[in-house]
């Protein structure tokens, strides 16, 4: 343990070393506690490349707030050209990965159902597929955005709930009021460009109007592409390949919006649809196929397809000095649905064509709600918000497909010429119908003394869930032969959080503010359904299972840091130490053959390890240091290990950093940036599955952008070049555990070029 904590020391030392001497970004300011909407830079303040920490947002995202919280705004998005989490973890966000292979991102070393994502509040389920176990989390378009808030660490489960154990995405959606600018009664904004990344063009357009007091919003957004480079060069057949898999990718989006205002603009009344769908369709290359085998290329493709729709109706109230200062609701309907797609012919093995089409299918309503007031009693100021979350769900699997395979055996098992139809079992839920209850209730207080300059803020929540598998004949006769319906998992959890705050220093000539905090919080993730009743295989092959015992995922962490300064100079410098309970993760139920069962791979189920710790820094920083000019950057290092037999996480990314150096007036500005990452030996090796020991690696990047008629139109171009010296490199957290392919296949993108055209009038 000492030496982990030396190890922590110097990254401690490292990290305040590379802040203070490299100037590193995005601030937390106590300006940004004001809930008014982000100002447009003007000429006489064109510096454009600012990455605040924010303490208050917008309508419906308060519930986010606090110091381990950073925003992203649309404007910002545009001009560091942000597209994908990818892109945000490389160019903005050190310390967080977007992890390709389960389709997550990554927070303080957590990913997957470990981090909630919200959109406009309603929050996204992580849709696990039985054989593949990726998620679907990322179902909205960037370019739809008008904010995107992350929080770091367990802090958002005293208002949010379940599923924050590593932290918060949550993305705000376009409204009118971000598009219809300087009084106007109409506004438009279009997007479109290149990205040798994915060789995608895409386009976006978005049209607002307003008529007296009814606001209306129209946006839709493409982009096809291709498959995501890498920095492999063999084009061969088989696992020695180590350039991507052929890949072609349509993705389409569409929002709509109407709002209510009443005469005295108190009330607002929204009704919104949103629909998102894409398409990936893959021709298998890899360790898949082979020139004689069973599956060959040409004839092997998978694909998946993922769609959100959403239809809500919601109302805020703001009102200072009413019964509640604020007042915000919203009704939704949602669907997520993924299918993982399989076209191919066999060719030696039950010779003939072979399908597959497993679907997942969420359809889930819930209310939101919360309220504000702010008063005093006696020398105490408050500022209360008080909530719940009511959600009801419906989640069906089913895996649809088509073979050469007879008819089964009554005797359940394939034998002679058809034995491989064991493998292979189709027309069938691997999982029962699951039917979700969840229930939260919060409340917090802001407690200001000496004139706001110390604040105390108590936090919690009670969570109450249920998950009920429903009888279904596709999952009864299943070939895994379930016996009975597994029982329902129901728990409770109570959520505490307390922040304490003291602005040492307020409105000084140099650091503007300076603000101690600590903050002290609890949360929880619920099992998702694939790990309480998933079941996939059969007795005569092997077993994956679920686990109806499962209990829930507990965090218990701290925040220890400081914020200063302002848009000019300022930044902020964060402790974090989580400790995790009940981690939920796989083992071998059975050994293979016993009893005469089971015989390919015994039985592998779920289980709870019963300690985890998490713990690392976090800075950020930018200077305007002369007029025009602004130098910005982050950095994050985490370590963490499974303390119950002392292994390392390998979920935990290296040591990163972002610099970056930006010139910008109002007709044209560019940006040179690094991406900096330590190598990454600290992984487990036990088992079958390692962790991926990444080295390091330094990565620039350079953007310019310009405005050619500014008195004209408001028009601007924009190009950017990333890796510029096409370094090769791992992010070690995309790496998977198993890795069938050569190590040049899981490199990240060499040099690659992004050209974007915008106009917003």
């Amino acid at each position: 343990m000492g030496m982990h904590s030396g190890g922590l020391r110097e990254g401690v030392a490292l990290g305040t070393l590379v802040v203070m001497l490299l100037a590193t970004p995005a601030l937390a300011q106590q300006q940004a506690r004001s809930r008014t909407a982000p100002v447009a830079p003007t000429a006489e303040a064109p510096v454009v490349l600012d990455q605040i920490t924010v303490e208050g947002a917008a309508p419906g995202q308060t519930l986010v707030a606090g110091p381990t919280t950073t925003r992203t705004t649309r404007e910002q998005l545009d001009r560091q050209q942000v597209q994908s989490l990818s892109e945000l973890a490389t160019r903005v966000e050190a310390g967080i990965t977007f992890n390709r292979q389960n389709n997550s991102l990554n927070i303080r070393g957590l990913d997957g159902a470990r981090v909630l994502t919200t959109v406009d509040g309603i929050r996204q389920p992580f849709l696990i597929d039985t054989r593949l176990n990726r998620g679907g989390t990322t179902a909205f378009d960037f370019d739809s955005l008008s904010t995107l808030d992350l929080l770091r660490g367990p802090s958002g489960g005293s208002t949010i709930g379940a599923g924050s154990l590593g932290g918060v995405l949550a993305v705000r959606t376009l409204d009118p009021e971000d598009i219809i600018r300087n009084g106007r009664n109409v506004g438009a904004l279009a997007k479109t460009g290149f990205d040798s990344t994915d060789r995608a063009v895409f386009g976006s357009a978005a049209g607002a109007a307003r008529w007296n007091n009814t606001w209306a919003l129209i946006q839709g957004g493409f982009r096809n592409g291709h498959e995501t480079d890498n920095g492999g060069s063999v084009k061969t057949i088989g696992a020695a390949r180590t350039e991507p898999n052929p890949r072609d990718f349509d993705q389409y989006s569409f929002l709509a919006k109407i709002y209510q205002y009443s005469n005295d603009q108190a009330h607002r009344f929204g009704l919104t649809a949103e629909t998102f769908k894409r398409s990936d369709r893959i021709s298998n290359r890899d360790n898949s196929v082979s020139l004689t085998g069973n599956y060959r290329p040409g004839a092997y493709r998978t694909g998946e397809d993922v769609q959100r729709d959403r239809v809500s109706l919601s109302y805020d109230y703001k009102l200072p000095g009413s019964f509640f200062d604020e007042a915000h609701a919203l009704a939704y309907w949602q669907r997520l649905k993924r299918n993982d797609l399989t076209t191919a012919y066999r060719y030696t093995s039950i010779v003939g064509p072979y399908g597959r089409n497993n679907e997942n299918e969420e359809n889930a309503y819930g209310f939101n709600g919360h309220v504000i007031k702010s008063f005093k009693t006696g020398m105490l100021s408050h500022k209360v918000i008080a909530g719940t979350e009511l959600r009801m769900s419906s989640l069906e699997q089913y895996s649809a497909g088509y073979d050469a395979c007879p008819a089964r055996p009554a005797t359940g098992r394939y034998t002679g010429a058809f034995t491989t139809c064991n493998n292979i079992p189709t027309n069938q839920s691997e999982q029962p119908k699951v039917d979700g209850r969840l229930a939260g209730f919060y409340i917090q207080d802001e407690i200001g003394l000496l004139d706001n300059r110390l604040r105390i803020t108590p936090g919690l929540r009670y969570d109450w869930y249920e998950e009920k598998p429903q009888d279904t004949p596709a999952y009864t006769n299943s070939a895994s032969r379930p016996t009975g319906l597994p029982a329902a998992s129901s728990n409770s959890a109570w959520s505490p959080r307390i922040r304490l705050e003291y602005e040492v220093l307020k409105n000084t000539p140099w650091f503007k503010d300076v603000t101690v905090f600590a903050q002290w919080a609890k949360t929880f993730r619920a099992p998702t359904a694939n790990e309480l009743y998933g079941r996939f295989g059969s007795p005569t092959t092997y077993l994956r299972t679920g686990n109806p015992n499962l209990r829930p995922e507990i965090g218990n962490g701290i925040d220890v840091g400081l914020r200063f300064g302002d848009k000019a100079f300022g930044g902020s410098l964060t402790y974090f130490h989580t400790n995790y309970r009940n981690f939920i993760d796989t083992y071998q139920v059975q050994a293979a053959g016993v009893g005469g069962l089971y015989f390919q791979g015994g039985i592998t189920g779920y289980r709870n390890v019963t300690r985890a710790e998490i713990q690392g820094v976090e800075a950020n920083l930018q200077y305007a240091f002369a007029p025009n000019w602004l130098v910005r950057g982050s950095f994050a290092y985490t370590r963490g290990q499974n303390k119950d037999d002392n292994t390392f996480l390998n979920s935990i990314p290296p040591m990163q950093g972002i610099i970056a150096v930006a010139y910008g007036t109002d007709r044209w500005g560019a940006e040179v940036s690094t991406k900096l990452a330590s190598k990454r030996d600290d992984v487990s090796t036990s088992g079958t599955d390692t962790g991926f020991k990444a080295p390091g690696y330094a990565i620039f990047n350079a953007t310019a952008w310009w405005k050619p008629l500014p008195q004209v139109a408001d028009l601007e171009l924009q190009v950017g070049v990333y890796n510029i010296f096409d370094r090769k490199y791992w992010d070690a957290v995309n790496v998977p555990l198993s890795r069938p392919q050569a190590r040049d296949y899981y490199s990240e993108p060499g040099r690659t070029v992004k050209a974007t055209m915008k106009y917003q009038f």
